[in-house]
């Protein structure tokens, strides 16, 4: 089996069960693409109980396949599911955030999505069949964002072409998350929103070290011939 990167805690409230799911590093050090075994595994323990979870998110992405696994198993699970964001859901782990019947993110956490990424080896065929494969992942995790956010597709797909990076205000503003953990405990509730655009940063960046081209100067003679003639 491949390495776990969840683990479970049973927690005993008012005699109702409730179970915190915390997934944390790497998802999946290894693709869960055509891995029956470990799917399973994780399918087994999200139904070995019943009632509510909390599922806590610290993790900079992964595979894929995992992320849209876990996700789908989520979705599909009976009880309420609160995702919190500890500190970061970045790249897959962003997909399985969106899974939350309520997604809070602490006021710390940093979300971030973009395009998915992969490594091919062969022709020119070879890498066309792997730029197809990705725009069709992209596709499908455009699904998870846009039933989540409710946003236009083509604003989703320009986020995910800058790899874009949300502070929780400004997630909550575009509704990938719904709250802020703790927020109204001595938090500043007129905090801006901020996104760091990796795009945006090299153009800015670009444009800074290009020479700008000299701006013409006229000779005041012409500029007095013109003069002239405007008032002639």
């Amino acid at each position: 089996m491949k390495r776990k990167f969840w683990n479970w805690i049973k927690n005993d409230a008012g005699g109702e069960e409730e179970r915190t799911l915390v997934l944390n590093g790497e998802i999946s050090d290894e693709t869960w693409y055509g891995d029956e075994v470990t799917p399973a595994l994780f399918a087994k323990e999200l139904n070995a109980g019943s009632g509510n979870i909390t599922v806590w998110i610290n993790s900079p992405g992964g595979d894929v396949y995992a992320a849209a696994q876990i996700y789908n198993m989520l979705m599909e699970y009976k009880g309420d599911v609160t995702v919190k964001v500890d500190a970061l859901a970045a790249s897959a782990a962003s997909v399985i955030a969106m899974a939350g019947t309520t997604v809070l993110m602490s006021p710390v956490a940093m979300m971030m999505i973009h395009n998915p990424i992969t490594v091919a080896i062969g022709d020119s065929k070879e890498m066309q069949k792997a730029g197809e494969m990705l725009e069709e992942v992209k596709e499908g995790i455009m699904n998870a964002y846009e039933i989540k956010t409710g946003m236009d597709r083509k604003k989703i797909s320009h986020l995910m072409d800058a790899e874009s990076w949300f502070n929780a205000k400004k997630a909550v503003e575009l509704g990938f998350a719904d709250g802020i953990l703790h927020e109204g405990e001595g938090t500043e509730e007129d905090a801006e929103g901020l996104m760091f655009s990796r795009t945006a940063v090299t153009n800015s960046l670009l444009t800074k070290l290009i020479p700008k081209k000299p701006e013409a100067k006229v000779p005041i003679e012409q500029l007095e011939k013109r003069l002239n003639l405007l008032t002639h």
